[in-house]
C-alpha cells in the first residue's frame, strides 16, 4: 500500500492533508513537487487517475504570475504546468491508481 503526496511543505492545506494520512498510520512518499516537479507523462498519470482536466488542478493566480496564457489547453497546458509546478493545484494523494486533491484535506479519505 504506497501513498505519495504532491506536497509543498509552505502549505497549510498540504500540511494538513500530510497530517491527516500519517494520523491514519501511513508514512507516505513525499514529493516536494516544486523542487522536483512532475514529468508530463506523471501528470497525465495522475490527471487520469483524478478523472481530470489539466486546467482542473491549475491554480489560476500562479498560473497568471507564471505567465502561463489562458487559452493553452490539453498537452499544452500540462507542459506548463510541468514548466511551471508553482501552478499545480495542491496537494495531490496518489494511492493504487487513486487520486485525489486535498483540498480539503478530508478529501483523501476516499482513496485511503
Amino acid at each position: 500500500m504506497s501513498v505519495k503526496i504532491y506536497h509543498n511543505p509552505k502549505c497549510s492545506k498540504s500540511r494538513q492533508t500530510l497530517a491527516l494520512i500519517k494520523e491514519k498510520g501511513i508514512e507516505p512518499d513525499i514529493v516536494e513537487y516544486l523542487v522536483n516537479p512532475p514529468g508530463v507523462a506523471e501528470l497525465k498519470d495522475v490527471l487520469s487517475m483524478l478523472a481530470l482536466e489539466p486546467r482542473d488542478i491549475l491554480r489560476r493566480k500562479e498560473a497568471r504570475e507564471e505567465g502561463i496564457a489562458n487559452d493553452l489547453d490539453g498537452a499544452a497546458l500540462i507542459e506548463a504546468i510541468c514548466n511551471n509546478p508553482r501552478a499545480l493545484q495542491r496537494p495531490i494523494v496518489v494511492k493504487d491508481g487513486k487520486a485525489a486533491v486535498g483540498r480539503p484535506p478530508e478529501n483523501v479519505l476516499t482513496i485511503l
